[in-house]
């Protein structure tokens, strides 16, 4: 038998009758590490158990970044990388519930009748003993079981993954992607750090410069990177070309404050507006900084290219 595919499901009022009896978790799961793939295990043996349908509720934006706009930490991936990710996963329904002032109202009970009871009918749920929901806090792990005995539905603690005797969470892959470390990164991801997304039009400066890039727009407060990094870009058919990459806001050129994401390709002249791509980062060349004029700006970027150029020749002969 074919296994259903995979449903996205946006907002509450999206919710069918047929969405009613699952087993679900609840959470953030910004960068699908390793953590979080664990508990979607769990999350997927659960469902077997019940012979269920899997759902992850997650919300949009996050709540810390309802609470702290620009202030929030740095997003590891955006809504589309997470989605792709947790389907990825196995997860068979994902319910992106908008975070507004009307959820921020809502209180603990409210949450439990109207989304997990009416909403989603759940029969299991996978949280965290130290999960707290709910405007008045007053949700947590006992209430979930209390209120599972009255309507149906069970509930069990997410499993703490550990790894070198410490806690995989997104916080510490942040301080790792701040310090440029990215071995250990990835050995907390599963997989190397990367970001993906579609090639969008910039100024052309690069193309003046002698150094065309192809611009990522990363549609996020702040960017978990910054500096100049050596690179790999994937293509969707599988091509991948080696390069050099710059995350930040231009100061230079620009005076955005909004992060970027600029790529230039080695011995690649092909034009891909449109296209999606995902850049693998390998390694930090330097900090993004500011140049007295464009002639000290394209001195620094041939310079860059260099380097990236001797680390992947460096890694070719170890």
């Amino acid at each position: 038998m074919t296994p259903a595919p995979p449903v996205f499901i946006r907002g509450l009022h999206n919710l069918r009758p047929w969405h009613r009896g699952c087993v679900a978790t609840i959470g953030s799961f910004d960068g699908v590490h390793l953590g979080h793939q664990a508990i979607l295990l769990q999350l997927a043996q659960a469902a077997e158990a019940h012979q269920l349908p899997s759902v992850v509720i997650i919300f949009e934006p996050q709540p810390h970044e309802f609470f702290s706009g620009d202030k929030a930490p740095a997003r590891l991936m955006r809504l589309r990388e997470k989605i792709q990710a947790l389907f990825a996963a196995g997860v068979s329904r994902i319910l992106c519930i908008e975070f507004n002032e009307s959820l921020r109202n809502l209180s603990a009970q409210a949450f439990i009748d109207q989304v997990l009871v009416s909403g989603l009918a759940i029969r299991h749920l996978v949280v965290g003993d130290d999960f707290r929901f709910g405007c008045d806090r007053k949700g947590d792990f006992s209430l979930l079981q209390t209120e599972g005995a009255r309507h149906g539905f069970t509930v069990s603690d997410t499993c703490t993954l550990l790894l070198h005797g410490e806690r995989v969470s997104s916080t510490r892959i942040r301080h790792l992607l701040e310090l440029g470390d990215f071995a250990r990164a990835e050995e907390l991801l599963g997989r190397p750090y990367s970001i993906t997304g579609r090639v969008g039009y910039g100024q052309q400066l690069g193309r003046k410069l002698g150094v065309p890039t192809a611009n990522i727009h990363l549609w996020r407060y702040r960017s978990p990177l910054h500096g100049v990094f050596a690179v790999t870009a994937r293509f969707k058919q599988g091509d991948v070309h080696r390069g050099v990459a710059n995350v930040g806001v231009r100061p230079t050129v620009s005076g955005d404050k909004k992060p970027i994401l600029e790529v230039h390709l080695f011995d690649f002249a092909t034009a891909i507006y449109g296209t999606m791509i995902e850049v693998v980062f390998h390694q930090k060349l330097r900090d993004e900084q500011r140049f007295p004029s464009l002639e000290a700006l394209q001195a620094q970027l041939q310079q860059d290219i260099k380097h990236s150029q001797d680390f992947f020749n460096s890694q070719t002969l170890s």
